[in-house]
C-alpha cells in the first residue's frame, strides 16, 4: 500500500486563520485526509513544507508510520525541530492513519487501542472576540445556549509581553468575574494567558482569578523555559496547563519531570499526528497528569484524530472545539462529526469517519495575509493616556 500523491489545500476561512489539509493517496486509489497546525500569515509556509517532504515520502508504505516519521527527524529534518516541521508531518501521519483505517474497514481508534468512552466532551473556543467586558458576556451566554458546558477565553487586554499593566489586570479580573456571574456557578470557565507573564504577574492573578472557581489557568508562562510554568504551578491553587508551544516528546518529558503542569493540551496536528498523541498520553499518565488536547484546527479533521485519540487514552479529560470554523467544515463536509450539547458522537465508519469535497474546499480560496496591525514601537508598553479594551 505505496504512497503515490501527496496534495494540499488551504481553505479561506475569512476568520482567524485559514485552514490547511492535506490528501494523501495510494497507488491503489485509497485516500486520506490529515491537517497540519497553521498560524495567520504562516499556512503557506507549512504547506510548502509538506510539499518538500512529499518526495521523501512517496513510494513508502503507509503502515509504515513509525519508521517514515524517524525518517522525517532525522534525515529530512537533521535531528532539528520546529513546528513547522512537526505541522507538516502531523499532516501525513494523520492521513496516514485515515487510509489504514478505510483499508482494515475499522475506526481509527479500535486500531490503536479501542475505546475508552462512548463519546468525547468538548469545550467552545473562537467564540470570544469584541472589545468590551458586556460583548464578551453577550457572546459567552451565546455560547452556552449552544450546549456548552466549558469555554475557553483569554481575558487579558494589552500586548503579549512578559509584564502585564495593572489596568489589564484588573480588566482582566472584571471581565472574569463577570462571566462566572452571567454563565453561573456550574459553567467551567477556562482562562488562557497565551505564554504572556513573568512568574510574579502569573502568580499574583492567579491568586486572584481563584475566587471565581476557574477550572484552568493555561500557559501563564512561555513553555520554552519550563521551569517558568514550574513556579507558577508550585504557587497557584488552580490547575496550570501547558503543551500547546510544546511540539517534541523530549519537551514534554521535561515537562512532566519538572511537575510544570496539571494538564497537557499537545495538539495534534503540531506534534507529529496520532502516534506522537498517544506516546506523550502514555508518559503524562503514571505522573498523574491528564490530557486535554489543544485543537485550533477545523472541525472537521484535525478535530476528527483528537477524537479519535480522545477516545482510546484513559487519562483524557476535555478538547477544544472552535466554533468560529464550524459552518464552513460542515459546508465543505460530506461526511461531518456529530456534535451536540458538548459531546461528540465517536465516529463508526472506517478511517477517521470524515470526508470532504474537494471542489467545495477549493471553492474558498486562500488569501495571503497582506497586514494584521502589528504594534509600531510608539504603541509599546507602558503607554499614556491608556485605556484597556480587547
Amino acid at each position: 500500500m505505496k504512497i503515490a500523491r501527496i496534495e494540499t489545500f488551504i481553505l479561506g476561512t475569512g476568520s482567524s486563520k485559514d485552514l490547511l489539509f492535506c490528501r494523501v493517496e495510494t497507488e491503489d486509489g485509497l485516500y486520506g485526509w490529515g491537517e497540519a497546525y497553521v498560524t495567520h500569515g504562516k499556512e503557506k509556509v507549512v504547506a510548502d513544507c509538506i510539499e518538500a517532504m512529499a518526495p521523501h515520502v512517496i513510494g513508502r508504505s503507509a503502515f509504515n508510520i513509525r519508521h517514515t516519521g524517524q525518517i522525517m527527524f532525522e534525515d529530512f529534518a537533521i535531528r532539528r525541530i520546529s513546528l513547522e516541521l512537526m505541522a507538516a508531518w502531523s499532516a501525513i501521519e494523520i492521513a496516514s492513519w485515515d487510509i489504514i483505517g478505510k483499508r482494515a474497514g475499522l475506526p481509527v481508534y479500535n486500531l490503536i487501542g479501542g475505546a475508552s468512552r462512548e463519546r468525547v466532551r468538548v469545550y467552545a473556543n473562537g467564540w470570544s472576540r469584541g472589545t468590551t467586558i458586556e460583548e464578551g458576556v453577550e457572546r459567552g451566554l451565546k455560547v452556552k445556549a449552544m450546549g456548552f458546558t466549558a469555554a475557553k477565553f483569554d481575558p487579558f487586554p494589552g500586548p503579549w509581553r512578559s509584564f502585564v499593566d495593572r489596568r489589564d489586570e484588573d480588566f482582566a479580573i472584571d471581565y472574569v468575574r463577570a462571566m462566572r456571574q452571567a454563565l453561573g456557578p456550574d459553567f467551567e470557565l477556562l482562562i488562557e494567558a497565551h505564554r504572556r507573564f513573568a512568574p510574579a504577574h502569573a502568580i499574583r492573578i492567579g491568586h486572584r482569578l481563584a475566587e471565581f472557581g476557574i477550572d484552568w489557568y493555561e500557559e501563564p508562562c512561555l513553555s520554552e523555559n519550563i521551569d517558568l510554568v514550574a513556579e507558577v504551578r508550585r504557587a497557584v491553587p488552580i490547575p496550570i496547563v501547558t503543551g500547546e508551544a510544546i511540539y517534541s516528546k523530549e519537551a514534554f518529558f521535561e515537562c512532566l519531570a519538572k511537575r510544570a503542569a496539571d494538564i497537557l493540551n499537545p495538539d495534534i496536528c503540531a506534534v507529529g499526528g496520532i502516534s506522537a498523541m498517544l506516546d506523550i498520553a502514555a508518559m503524562a499518565q503514571p505522573q498523574a497528569v491528564v490530557m486535554s488536547p489543544h485543537n485550533y484546527n477545523s472541525t472537521l479533521v484535525g478535530l476528527a484524530a483528537t477524537v479519535h485519540l480522545s477516545a482510546v487514552i484513559p487519562n483524557f479529560r476535555i478538547t477544544e472545539y472552535f466554533v468560529n470554523f464550524q459552518d464552513l467544515c460542515r459546508e465543505i463536509a460530506t461526511a461531518p462529526l456529530t456534535m451536540q450539547d458538548g459531546w461528540i458522537d465517536l465516529p463508526t465508519t472506517p478511517g477517521l469517519g470524515i470526508d470532504i469535497d474537494v471542489d467545495k474546499l477549493r471553492a474558498h480560496p486562500h488569501h495571503e495575509a497582506t497586514h494584521r496591525g502589528f504594534r509600531q514601537y510608539w504603541e509599546e508598553y507602558p503607554r499614556k493616556d491608556y485605556t484597556p479594551q480587547l
